[in-house]
């Protein structure tokens, strides 16, 4: 397992985001990513909440930087796992957020769950 510098991967990661670049983004995942997050209902109006595969994770999150031009995430706190981590962090439309993500071997993340207030 690649070791990961946990607090260096977050701030990296909310920057990735701030930047608005998908390619940045999606840096961090692995090509098997499955995300499950609310968010996927209310920006694609569709029932399910998960979307497997990087293509389709890319497709989402583009367009969802489309609808949110704005997206300025700010990092609250990191929590450390076994293969994991948790960020806490100020997200979009005033909520906050948690996301546990989980690495594979390659130390890129292949599953993520996302929470939100």
């Amino acid at each position: 397992m690649k070791a990961i510098d946990h607090n260096k991967f977050a701030k990296e990661w909310i920057s990735a985001w701030n930047s608005h670049n998908i390619d940045r983004i999606l840096s961090h995942y692995a090509n098997d990513i499955e995300i499950t997050t609310p968010m996927i209902k209310l920006s694609l109006d569709i029932d399910c909440g998960s979307l497997k595969g990087i293509e389709s994770v890319g497709d989402y999150w583009q367009k969802a930087l489309l609808k949110m031009p704005n997206l300025n995430f700010e990092l609250i706190e990191v929590t450390s796992g076994n293969n994991s981590i948790a960020l806490y962090y100020k997200s979009v439309m005033n909520k906050k957020a948690i996301e546990v993500m989980f690495f594979n071997e390659a130390g890129k993340i292949n599953k993520m769950i996302a929470h939100y207030t």
